[in-house]
């Protein structure tokens, strides 16, 4: 593997979350009057450790509340892990929860400098660039139009066409790019593919094992907030179908 670009070690990530204990009809009757908070810790993940080469296309699969997004978010800062560390080699652009710090009451072009403004360019840069952006969205006729009036796809493709002008050495993809058509999508990991040839290293979370076995170098397979498996994609996509196979009788 090519010089690590991300290293985690041993990554833990709890949650505190408050519940209020109604038990019996007394105890029901009694936080009328005093609530009773009881704290669950829910343990989002636990003693994840990998590393990502420079250039990967690296595949993180696993089914809904493994953990997955979790990771993400931990890798971009979002969140900060309970315990472990993340190592990151460079600039990181997260294209998860795309379109946040976009306002609905203004237009599409108008966010477009807005959300530029958010990655850092100055506004001559996004002028330079806004053209190009608007011909990678496919939406020339709508930016006129505020926000609210777009639909999520609409609004998906909008920011994505702007964060992919960022400098990025490593790219974290959630999967946003549910809401767009077939030809939109295609479009985004043709680029992706292109960012992949020029050294970018991408950490792809995603459901669809086709896209997994298409462009991922390595994958892990998340389940019950552990790493239980990792290897090529080939590999990893069976053992993620194996998780929904019926119990032999």
């Amino acid at each position: 593997m090519a010089a690590p670009m991300i290293i985690v070690r041993g990554v833990s990530k709890d949650f505190q979350l408050p519940h209020l204990r109604q038990n019996t009809l007394k105890s029901r009757f009694v936080n009328m009057f005093r609530r009773r908070r009881i704290m669950e810790v829910q343990h989002a993940l636990r003693d994840i450790d990998f590393e990502v080469g420079r250039g990967e296309f690296f595949g993180v699969v696993g089914r809904n509340g493994s953990g997955k997004s979790t990771l993400l978010k931990i890798l971009a800062g979002i969140y900060q892990p309970t315990l472990g560390t993340v190592a990151v080699g460079g600039r990181l652009v997260p294209f998860i929860e795309l379109g946040v710090g976009f306002n609905p009451e203004l237009t599409g072009r108008q966010n477009v400098y807005l959300n530029g403004a958010l990655l850092g360019f100055s506004e001559a840069e996004v002028a330079a660039m806004y053209d190009d952006i608007v011909a990678f969205a496919e939406l020339e006729s709508s930016m006129d139009q505020k926000l609210k009036f777009y639909s999520s796809g609409m609004q998906v493709r909008i920011a994505f066409s702007v964060a992919t002008r960022a400098k990025a050495d490593i790219l974290l993809i959630d999967e946003v790019l549910a809401v767009g058509d077939t030809a939109f999508r295609t479009k985004c990991f043709d680029h992706f593919h292109a960012l992949k040839q020029a050294g970018t290293t991408i950490i792809f979370v995603t459901h669809d094992m086709a896209m997994v076995r298409e462009f991922c170098d390595r994958v892990i397979l998340i389940e019950g907030s552990r790493i239980v498996a990792e290897g090529g994609a080939d590999e990893i996509a069976g053992k993620y179908a194996e998780l929904f196979s019926p119990a032999p009788v």
